[in-house]
């Protein structure tokens, strides 16, 4: 009798499905002891217990820590989310403040400064020359 198991593209595609199996484990526990690690309501010995725990015994810490901890997960993702993306909010607030613009911005100074008679049509020239450059 010819098992499936004896054709070499089902033995392949086998360890295929296995090797893809264990990267999506190895991506959970990273996952896993990252959150771990960000949990500040719990003490370093709490951090240190679900460690070994994980450890000694992988596939069953797993599960009871995405069972037990599931709800704090997804709120401390949520909150990592909020919180890289209000720092950007803040850096790209920042550089636009500090940037003026770019050279649109700064040839509307020059032609007010310009206007004002601060400048002459010569330095605007070159103010405008510099901006675009």
């Amino acid at each position: 009798m010819i098992l499936a198991a004896d054709y070499p593209f089902l033995n392949i595609l086998w360890s295929m499905i296995i090797f893809f199996a264990w990267v999506i484990w190895i991506w959970i526990m990273i996952i896993i002891l990252g959150d771990v690690f960000r949990r500040r309501d719990i003490s370093g010995w709490g951090k240190a217990a679900w460690i070994v725990f994980l450890i000694v015994l992988p596939f069953l810490g797993v599960l009871v820590y995405l069972i037990a901890q599931h709800d704090g997960m997804a709120q401390r993702s949520a909150e990592a989310a909020q919180g890289q993306k209000a720092q950007f909010d803040d850096y790209v607030r920042s550089v636009n403040a500090s940037g003026g613009g770019g050279a649109a911005a700064e040839i509307d100074k020059a032609k007010q400064l310009l206007d004002s008679g601060a400048i002459t049509p010569d330095e605007f020239a070159a103010l405008k020359a510099k901006a675009l450059a």
